[in-house]
C-alpha cells in the first residue's frame, strides 16, 4: 500500500505543479513584512477552506493560519507541516519578471523595499501544493495533519510579538497535539538536493541592542556635549576582535547590521543605537558572548564619558536534528530526491524558529537546493557553468528555480504518510 500511495502523492503533486509556481510567483510579486502578512495570510486561508479541510484557524500570533486534516482512517499521529510566510526588508535584484515592487512607508524603522530574498514564497507556495495533495487523498490518510504557515520568522518588530513562540503561546498546536513538526528551507545547494545535518542544522541566535548615550550639542561645539559616535565606533571595532576570545572550533558570529542615530549633519546627537545579531553553533556559549558583549560595550561607551545599556531580545533557540529522527527519515528523503541527493551539509550559523515547534513536539528540519549549482569534491556547492550563479537567502540577488518546487511538495507529503503509517518514527 506504501508504494502504491507514494507514486499516488507524485502523481498529484505533479498535477498541481503549475499551480505551485502560479501561487510562488504570486506571492514572491507582493511580499510583506514580519506582523504584517494580511494578504499573504488571506491566500493561504482562502485556498485552505476551499479544500475543505476540518479545520481552519486563522489570525494566530498575528497572520498565522494553521489547517487541519483528519485523515479517513482514524489514527493518533499528528505531523505537523510548517512554512514561514514573511519576507525581508531587501531590494528585489534577482532578474525575474514578477519581481517584486513593494516599498513599505509605514513599518518601524521605513521606508523599506520588500522582497521574498529568503524564500519564504516557495515554502509558502510548497506547503500549499501539499494540503491539495493530502486533502485529496484524506480518506486514506491514517492520522491528522496540521499545515502551519507561520509569520514572523524574520523576527518581528522589537516591540510586538510574533514568531513561532507566539503561535505556540497562543495554543496553536495543542489540539490535536503533533507527534512530529517537520520543514525545510531553500538554500543555494543544486536543484533537488535534500541537504540534512544530524546535531544543529541551525544554529541559535539572538537580536543585539545597544544604546549609547552622551550629551547633545551644536556639531560646531563638540567640547560642549559628549558625541557618542566615537564610542560606536569603538564598540565597533572591539566586537571585531571578540572572536580571538572564544573558541575557534565552535562558530560564533557577531553582526551589527544598522547603526541609528538621533540627530542631524550639523547636529551631535544625544544617542547611537547598534542593532545586531549574534549566532553560536553551539548553543551554551550564547550566555558567555552576551556577557562578552555587554562588558565590552559598557566599558568602551565610559572610556568616551558615555553610557552604553545592552539588550539581548528575540533569542531563538537551534535548530536540533536527533539522529534517531534522521535515522528514520533518510529512505523517505532518498526515496524523494534520487539517489545520491541527499546529502550531509556543513553547519550553518543561519537561525530558524521552527526550531520552537521541533524542540516540543520532536521532528527534523531540512534543506532544499533551488539554485544552478554543483557539488565539489568537499561537498560544498560551486556554481555550474553558463548557471545564474550563487547567492545567498538574503542577498538581494538570491533566486530559487520554480521546476524545483515540485520537489518540496513530494517532500511535505511522503514525510506526512510516512510519519502517519508508522515509517518514519524514531527507534
Amino acid at each position: 500500500m506504501n508504494a502504491s500511495m507514494h507514486d499516488e502523492l507524485d502523481r498529484r503533486a505533479a498535477a498541481v505543479a503549475d499551480q505551485v509556481v502560479t501561487w510562488r510567483r504570486h506571492l514572491h510579486a507582493h511580499p510583506e513584512l514580519s506582523n504584517r502578512e494580511r494578504e499573504t495570510a488571506a491566500l493561504i486561508a482562502e485556498h485552505l477552506r476551499g479544500l475543505y479541510l476540518d479545520e481552519v484557524r486563522t489570525g494566530i500570533a498575528g497572520h498565522g493560519v494553521v489547517g487541519v486534516l483528519r485523515g479517513g482512517q482514524g489514527g493518533e499521529r499528528v505531523v505537523a507541516l510548517r512554512a514561514d510566510i514573511d519576507a525581508l526588508p531587501v531590494p528585489d535584484e534577482c532578474g525575474v519578471d514578477f519581481a517584486s515592487h513593494v516599498v513599505d512607508e509605514d513599518y518601524p524603522g521605513g521606508p523599506f523595499p520588500v522582497s521574498h530574498a529568503c524564500g519564504h514564497d516557495c515554502h509558502t507556495a510548497m506547503l500549499l501544493g501539499a494540503a491539495t495533495v493530502l486533502a485529496e487523498v484524506r480518506e486514506s490518510l491514517p492520522g491528522t495533519v496540521l499545515f502551519v504557515f507561520q509569520p514572523a520568522e524574520e523576527g518581528p518588530p522589537v516591540d510586538e510579538a510574533g514568531g513561532a513562540r507566539e503561535m505556540l503561546a497562543q495554543g496553536a498546536l495543542d489540539d490535536p497535539e503533533p507527534s512530529m513538526a517537520f520543514g525545510f528551507h531553500v538554500t543555494p545547494y543544486p536543484k533537488g538536493y535534500i541537504g540534512y545535518r544530524v546535531g544543529n542544522q541551525f544554529g541559535a541566535s539572538t537580536l543585539i541592542k545597544i544604546t549609547i548615550t552622551g550629551e547633545q550639542v551644536h556639531g560646531s561645539t563638540p567640547w560642549m556635549g559628549i558625541d557618542p559616535m566615537p564610542a560606536a565606533g569603538a564598540i565597533l571595532t572591539g566586537i571585531g576582535q571578540l572572536y580571538r576570545q572564544i573558541n575557534a572550533f565552535d562558530p560564533v558570529t557577531i553582526s551589527i547590521g544598522h547603526v541609528q542615530d538621533v540627530g542631524r549633519f550639523n547636529i551631535i546627537g544625544r544617542t547611537v543605537t547598534l542593532w545586531g545579531t549574534i549566532r553560536c553553533a553551539v548553543e551554551d556559549d550564547m550566555s558567555d558572548v552576551q556577557r562578552r558583549v555587554d562588558t565590552l560595550a559598557g566599558h568602551t561607551a565610559q572610556a568616551y564619558n558615555c553610557t552604553a545599556v545592552t539588550e539581548f531580545l528575540q533569542d531563538v533557540p537551534a535548530v536540533h536534528n536527533e539522529q534517531s529522527w534522521m535515522d528514520a527519515a533518510l529512505p523517505t528523503f532518498e526515496r524523494v530526491a534520487g539517489a545520491g541527493h541527499v546529502v550531509e551539509t556543513s553547519a550553518t550559523l543561519g537561525y530558524d524558529d521552527v526550531s520552537e515547534f521541533v524542540n516540543k513536539y520532536g521532528g527534523l528540519y531540512v534543506t532544499l537546493g533551488v539554485q544552478d549549482a554543483d557539488l565539489t569534491p568537499t561537498g560544498l556547492p560551486s556554481p555550474t557553468p553558463g548557471g545564474r550563479g550563487l547567492f545567498m537567502n538574503h542577498n538581494p540577488h538570491f533566486y530559487a528555480d520554480d521546476d524545483t518546487l515540485v520537489t518540496g511538495v513530494r517532500l511535505h507529503a511522503h514525510v506526512a504518510w510516512d510519519h502517519l503509517t508508522g515509517t518514519l518514527l524514531p527507534h
